[in-house]
């Protein structure tokens, strides 16, 4: 009997591991033939994926050569949102004389239970799941519950996928920047077309900023994007606030006569509030939260929301910081953000006080405030 595999998702953009599991699925099931199914719309993500035409171009681009693999626009023909049930019984007809699996991440295990008509889907699949490096121990314990609650086996294969981060690959295209995990054609591809071409604000700061502090936001928008759902965020409020948190780091003040500069306001700090000015006035922000977040995040301050404490703590942690500690501390934060939060204020401090530099009353009120509450 012959094995076909269905491999659906966003593929917002398709990326290296996309390519590795695929291989990896064919290679341990012994499929005769992989479909891959771009979703139109995905039910369970609040981000709009790239065109259908793209995405769909990007798939055929990365998986050029490969014999055994199919495209399939289906779901893109279908349009609406995409629910895999349909999918599932839309291919068990076409190959109900096939043994039929189907393919998912990891990271979307624990998803599945929420996935609409789960059942139906078991009934004419199985499923066959790739690890990912930094979720092994949560894929075994979804694999198990999916076992006890549908009755179904998890078939998991040998190969372990990095972690790739879709977040971060759109982010760096937006910026113009040459993201890890995807290859020079879909790389030419999306930026030639303009995929995912900057808005305003990513416009602005690639006019105003050198490359080196233009890779250090897209790295702190990653950062604070990807904990916005766990801390019930607003995706495009913490995206608008990490991108302009440095958008005046290199402006002279004095650029801008309505700019009334707070009194002892300590040099490294005058970007923080001169780049709320901007943000506010050149670049028309208004929502109040974002601006005093991008104002604080320099030296914080006591009785911060919850998005000015992601914005300052993902501008200290975010991958490309070097200094002594920052490991420490990015592990605290990817723990548990409160907790990352309240020991990089602490660093900051303590870090000024060892450089014998002054210290913003601010930052020395949230700290007083942070260890007291």
């Amino acid at each position: 009997m012959k094995k076909i595999i269905v491999f659906g998702g966003t593929f917002n953009p398709v990326h290296e591991e996309h390519l590795n599991m695929s291989r990896a699925a064919l290679r341990e099931l012994g499929a005769d033939k992989l479909i891959i199914v771009p979703t139109f719309l995905p039910p369970h993500k609040n981000v709009v994926p790239a065109s259908a035409e793209d995405r769909l171009n990007m798939l055929k681009i990365a998986f050029r050569g490969e014999d055994k693999v199919e495209i399939s626009d289906y779901e893109l023909r279908e349009k609406g949102k995409s629910y895999f049930y349909k999918t599932a019984e839309f291919f068990a007809e076409k190959y109900k004389d096939c043994e039929r699996y189907f393919l998912i991440g990891g990271d979307m295990l624990a998803d599945f239970k929420t996935w609409k008509n789960p059942e139906r889907i078991l009934a004419v699949f199985k499923p066959v799941a790739v690890h990912r490096e930094d979720c092994f121990s949560d894929d075994i314990k979804e694999t198990e519950y999916i076992r006890s609650r549908f009755g179904a086996d998890v078939k998991v294969l040998d190969f372990s996928g990095k972690a790739i981060s879709s977040t971060e690959i759109r982010t760096y295209l937006a910026f113009g920047l040459k993201p890890v995990g995807v290859s020079e054609e879909v790389f030419g591809y999306a930026v030639s077309r303009g995929v995912y071409a900057p808005d305003k604000y990513q416009k602005y700061i690639l006019e105003k900023l050198p490359l080196k502090r233009v890779v250090h936001t897209a790295n702190v928008v990653v950062a604070a994007m990807n904990k916005a759902k766990e801390l019930g965020l607003d995706y495009e409020k913490v995206r608008i606030a990490a991108t302009l948190h440095d958008c005046a780091k290199y402006d002279d003040p004095e650029l801008y006569k309505d700019f009334t500069m707070p009194e002892d306001l300590p040099s490294p700090v005058v970007h923080a509030f001169l780049g709320a000015f901007v943000a506010e006035k050149v670049l028309g922000v208004t929502d109040a939260e974002i601006l005093d977040a991008i104002r604080y995040h320099t030296s914080g301050k006591p009785n911060m929301t919850a998005l000015g404490k992601l914005i300052f703590t993902a501008d200290m942690v975010e991958k490309g910081r070097t200094y002594d500690g920052v490991e420490e501390l990015r592990a605290a934060f990817e723990k548990d953000p409160e907790k990352g939060f309240r020991l990089c204020l602490k660093e900051e401090v303590l870090h000024l006080l060892n450089k014998k530099e002054r210290i913003y009353k601010a930052t020395l009120d949230a700290y007083e405030y942070y260890e007291n509450n």
